[in-house]
């Protein structure tokens, strides 16, 4: 069907559209879901220095996208933009800082917490709406909140302080995605813009820790290269996906498939990991869950003014 509308120059229907954008939605949620097992293999080496080479090893992957989109000018323009330059800077150092704490938790044994950070996201993506948008809440929403809240009271009295991990990646990504909208520029664009401007300090750091002999590059005989080359790919592949499955799905479809990754990052947590899952983890995930159906409950109830995302 897609070669016959490509060869007619036909339109594609809007269900052949939100087939591809399923696929490519789901194929980022699995990928994701799937990334604690690539860092968990490089857990010997620092997360600043993992960070520095997903950025980097990212930004060819990102250029050859843009090339067959034929985007480029895209990104020359946003060169003749201080302003879009600036707002770049800030959402890549946001999901920098983000990348950072995510590695770091793995390497540690966190990776439970890594989950609840990102069960948690969408919650404060619309607690950040309510806030800063004056946008509001409806019943359902200040329920699912308020359950979120005591799931984090729950986990802070079992820890004897507050669950940082979670909430600072739920925080960062809730943040990012909502500076994310103000860039001029579509998702691959906004990317490759990120990873660029990244790409200078990123790179000088890892010279500089190579030339000290603190890098991990060309460590163990050069054992290190495949391995930390493949976090380019890692990085930007399932992003890309994410780009392309986001613009022709409803927010609502998106709202759904976001579960994916952070179930299949608990599951690998405790039956791959081994990390423990007692009974407050329990009670705070299964109030996260009730919270979670609820708020997917209130965006299918005003689904008729849902609308496909639009990007580029």
């Amino acid at each position: 069907m897609q070669e016959t509308n490509v060869q007619t120059g036909a339109a594609p229907t809007a269900q052949s559209q939100a087939t591809r954008g399923f696929v490519f939605a789901f194929s980022a949620y699995f990928l994701w879901g799937f990334l604690p097992l690539y860092m968990k293999a490089v857990d010997y080496i620092p997360a600043a220095e993992v960070v520095a080479h997903r950025i980097v090893w990212s930004v060819p992957i990102a250029g050859v996208v843009l090339l067959v989109l034929g985007r480029t000018g895209d990104i020359k323009a946003a060169f003749r933009q201080p302003r879009t330059l600036l707002m770049a800077a800030l959402t890549a150092a946001i999901i920098s800082l983000n990348w950072g704490v995510y590695v770091w938790a793995i390497a540690v044994d966190r990776t439970v917490e890594t989950a609840l950070g990102y069960y948690i996201n969408p919650l404060m993506t619309v607690l950040l709406g309510a806030i800063l948008l004056g946008e509001r809440l409806n019943r359902y929403q200040i329920i699912a909140v308020g359950l979120a809240t005591a799931a984090v009271l729950v986990l802070t009295i079992e820890a004897g302080g507050l669950p940082w991990v979670s909430l600072f990646l739920a925080i960062t990504f809730a943040a990012y995605g909502y500076l994310r909208k103000t860039l001029p520029v579509g998702p691959s664009q906004g990317f490759f813009l990120e990873v660029l401007i990244l790409s200078v300090p990123g790179l000088a750091y890892i010279v500089w820790l190579e030339t000290t002999g603190q890098g991990h590059l060309f460590a163990d005989g050069g054992g290190n290269i495949g391995l930390l080359m493949l976090s380019g790919p890692v990085t930007a592949i399932p992003l890309i996906l994410y780009a392309f499955g986001a613009k022709l799905l409803r927010i609502s479809t998106i709202g759904i498939m976001q579960y994916i990754a952070p179930t299949m990052i608990a599951l690998i947590a405790v039956f791959v990991f081994g990390e423990p899952f007692g009974t407050d983890r329990i009670i705070a995930f299964s109030l996260i869950w009730i919270a979670l159906a609820l708020y997917t409950w209130s965006m299918f109830s005003n689904r008729n003014t849902d609308a496909p995302k639009d990007g580029r």
